[in-house]
């Protein structure tokens, strides 16, 4: 599997465990709702307390694992990549990209606003470096 075809995949599919190192090597995972920019980049959303991103500053190495609609019998792909994290303000413009792409038209974008700078939101956005494993037979 080739980088792009992982890119074409997460453009329909946003689900996904990220991996992340502890300080002391480690993994920490959690769910993740990850989309795609227009240079081909994961870009995931996050609170500014959050482990993920405090791991992240430390250590940028990422690992995904992106899956279909249903976690049994679901197509997958998993990426590995580098992280760079953007905050607020700059990031305000990727967090509405991000939920545009998502979930459509918020109802009211100044409240969506307002609730990503109250939860400090962060833009991660991942390179993808390489891909694989992945459920070749099925994607």
């Amino acid at each position: 599997m080739e980088i792009a075809d992982a890119q074409k995949f997460l453009q329909e599919n946003h689900r996904a465990c990220i991996a992340v190192r502890q300080k002391d090597g480690w993994p920490q995972m959690t769910l993740v709702t990850p989309g795609i920019d227009a240079e081909g980049r994961v870009i995931i959303t996050s609170r500014g307390t959050t482990y993920k991103l405090k791991h992240l500053r430390r250590d940028s190495r990422v690992s995904m694992l992106i899956f279909g609609e249903q976690y049994s019998g679901s197509k997958f792909v998993q990426i590995h990549g580098t992280a760079e994290i953007i905050d607020l303000p700059e990031a305000m413009d990727m967090l509405i990209y991000w939920y545009k792409q998502l979930r459509g038209e918020h109802k009211n974008w100044d409240e969506y606003r307002k609730q990503m700078v109250d939860q400090k939101r962060a833009i991660i956005r991942v390179k993808i470096d390489k891909v694989g494993p992945q459920s070749v037979n099925r994607i």
